[in-house]
This record gives C-alpha cells, sequence and structure tokens, in this order.
C-alpha cells in the first residue's frame, strides 16, 4: 500500500467514474453500468444498474468474468431507460474510465444503436492517468493500481470498479500535486472529448525522466 499526502484533497471537483460489463463481445451488449458520483474531491454515491442487452446473448466467457447470466437480466430494463434516469446527471461531469477507449466505445456503439444522440462532455482515462502519475509502476490495471492504493474493489462488478477508477483518480491527482483533474491540462494529458456525432480520444500519460544533475 502506498501513503497518500496527507492534507491534500482536489476540491470543486464534479466528475462521474462510470464502468461498463458485456454480455458478449459486441460493444452494443452492455449488461450492467457503475456509476460513481464525485463531488468536491471525494466519491458521494455508488450506482450499479443491471441492463438488458437487446440481443439477449451471454457469451460463458463473459460470464465467467462479471458473474451476470442472461437470467439475472431477464427484468432489467433496456438501455434507453438506464441512460433516461443517468443523462441528465451527468451533464457537466467530467467522465472517468479505466481503460477508457473501452467503456466509452460501449456508450456511443450502445448509444446509436438505439439512435440516442451521443452526449457532449469531456472524458479521462484513468489508465493515461495512473502513468502519468506512477510512471515506474510495472501495471496499470485497476485491480493492480487497487492494491496498490489500499482501495478496496470486487473486480468485475461494475459499481466497485466504478468506485475504485473514481478513487484512483483522485490518488493520481494527489500524487501529481494538483488542486482539481481539470488541471491535467497542462500536464501532458489532452482530455478526449464526446460529442453529438464526434469523437476524439484521451492521449498522454507517460511522463517524461527526470535529468538527474552530474557530481558538482
Amino acid at each position: 500500500m502506498t501513503m497518500l499526502p496527507t492534507g491534500f484533497a482536489p476540491g470543486g471537483e464534479r466528475a462521474v467514474a462510470i464502468d461498463f460489463e458485456t454480455a458478449n463481445e459486441t460493444r452494443t451488449s452492455a449488461c450492467s453500468i457503475g456509476v460513481a458520483w464525485i463531488d468536491d474531491g471525494r466519491v458521494t454515491a455508488t450506482e450499479e444498474h443491471l441492463i438488458r442487452p437487446r440481443d439477449l446473448r451471454f457469451n460463458p466467457f463473459n460470464s465467467a468474468i462479471h458473474g451476470i447470466r442472461k437470467e439475472d437480466v431477464a427484468d432489467a430494463p433496456e438501455f434507453p431507460e438506464v441512460w433516461a434516469a443517468l443523462r441528465e446527471r451527468l451533464q457537466g461531469r467530467l467522465i472517468l474510465a479505466h481503460n477508457a477507449a473501452f467503456d466509452i466505445s460501449v456508450l456511443r456503439h450502445t448509444l446509436s444503436a438505439y439512435e440516442l444522440d451521443w452526449p457532449a462532455c469531456d472524458y479521462l482515462c484513468t489508465v493515461v492517468l495512473a502513468r502519468r502519475a506512477w510512471p515506474d509502476l510495472t501495471g496499470h490495471r485497476l485491480n493492480h493500481l487497487a492494491e496498490f492504493l489500499g482501495i478496496a474493489l470486487d473486480h468485475h462488478n461494475a459499481g466497485s470498479d466504478a468506485e475504485a477508477c473514481g478513487r484512483i483518480a483522485l490518488a493520481a491527482a494527489r500524487a501529481l500535486g494538483l488542486a482539481a483533474l481539470a488541471e491535467l491540462a497542462g500536464s501532458g494529458i489532452t482530455f478526449g472529448r464526446i460529442d453529438p456525432g464526434a469523437y476524439s480520444p484521451c492521449k498522454g500519460g507517460k511522463a517524461v525522466p527526470r535529468r538527474r544533475r552530474a557530481p558538482a
């Protein structure tokens, strides 16, 4: 477990960490979404919502990872109903996701499959952020970072994964000495962006090695 700086918490944050689990290999098969709300530098609430995919084909490999099966979502709402309950609350928040290329892709493809508009928001991949904050770690997977930081994690439970993602983002901001995640814009990390009909990825992350001074 690493020790975090005391007396420091990024303030003024309005972010939300998300995590999707999918029923099969397609990006339109979300069967669960976890959401962790971040306000004023702390995780204030965590939710998990089961989703009934339009195609109820569950790949045994996926079910073995997250434990969700066809019968578990038989009475769950489809994505549009779940999204309707979340969309307004997500407005104006920075979206966080661990390996955001996957989660944002699930969001975009599922919205498109239901002919729903994409939201307009910035997003941050916490893998990219973790590589910037802790470049010397041998791995930056969610479970490895949770263990490194002493964060409780029920891995592949969407709610637990989302909460861990949020806590990792806040810990990384502390490690970088930032007052807010928004300050990452000047650190070599470029936020990703989604808008109706447009998408750009989150980039950056590897810190530039510090040069050692020659002995006097």
